[in-house]
């Protein structure tokens, strides 16, 4: 849900830190750049022109595959209830704004298909709509900033449908929803890979409402209703729930 915020509960935080570490790569007798992508993979760097001037030029970045839902129940119902932190971080201060600084962690044992879930993948999603000029930093005059330790302000959680309802008591998320919940905003695994009806196949736009929507109540705002029929619903709608008539719509700042 979070469809509504609740007495501050802290959140017991266990778990291991993960580090993410980048490799740069060095070429000899030339100067490449490499457009890092969503995937885990690296485009590997053009071979060296004859002709290559001093100062190169980047290449356009290759469109990111688009995630699509995937059925409920391939997502793993429960994980191990320990949430492990994400290590890394992202974004700097600004002197003219205010800094929110979040952290990241995952559910350990979550799995999509089988598969394990990746927490770098998810921590670049995050950030990315964090820090979107369509979010909530120009409306609210803030600055997203992650960090890897307990310096954090509020915590971004991927649960499990089980873990995420223990973690959103009092709220009544029934397996399927999210909350906003004490100092963390604790996001539906399922709801993350598979997406809700109200936005169909768009899993993109999908997570993008429901990080800003979380988020938002960290931020102090709270639940509106569809302003008119066919407009773009404001963020703060329940869009998980329904558009109530409106056109979906995952940012604050509108599309």
């Amino acid at each position: 849900m979070s469809e509504r915020t609740a007495p501050a509960v802290r959140l017991t935080r266990r778990g291991r830190l993960t580090i993410t570490l980048a490799v740069t790569t060095l070429m000899v007798a030339s100067i490449a750049f490499v457009t890092v992508r969503d995937s885990e993979a690296i485009p590997a760097p053009a071979e060296p022109s004859a002709t290559a001037v001093a100062t190169p030029t980047l290449q356009a970045e290759p469109a990111r595959p688009r995630p699509t839902p995937v059925p409920e129940r391939t997502v793993s119902r429960s994980g191990s209830g320990d949430l492990v932190v994400v290590g890394g971080s992202a974004g700097s201060p600004s002197d003219d704004a205010r800094v929110v600084r979040y952290r990241v962690l995952v559910e350990d044992g979550l799995s999509v298909r089988g598969e394990k879930v990746s927490g770098p993948t998810f921590a670049r999603v995050v950030h990315r709509v964090l820090t979107d000029k369509r979010g909530w930093q120009p409306i609210d005059g803030v600055r997203f900033v992650r960090v890897g330790d307990d310096t954090a302000d509020v915590d971004v959680v991927l649960a499990s449908p089980d873990t995420t309802d223990r973690l959103c008591e009092p709220l009544g998320t029934g397996g399927w929803l999210s909350c906003y919940n004490g100092s963390a905003t604790v996001l539906n695994a399922r709801r993350w890979f598979s997406g809700a009806d109200s936005y169909g196949d768009d899993l993109v736009n999908y997570r993008r409402y429901l990080v800003s929507h979380e988020m938002g109540h960290y931020l102090g705002h709270q639940h509106v209703d569809c302003p008119a029929p066919g407009a773009p619903a404001p963020v703060m709608v329940q869009q998980t729930k329904s558009l109530f008539g409106c056109a979906k719509n995952p940012w604050p700042a509108g599309a």
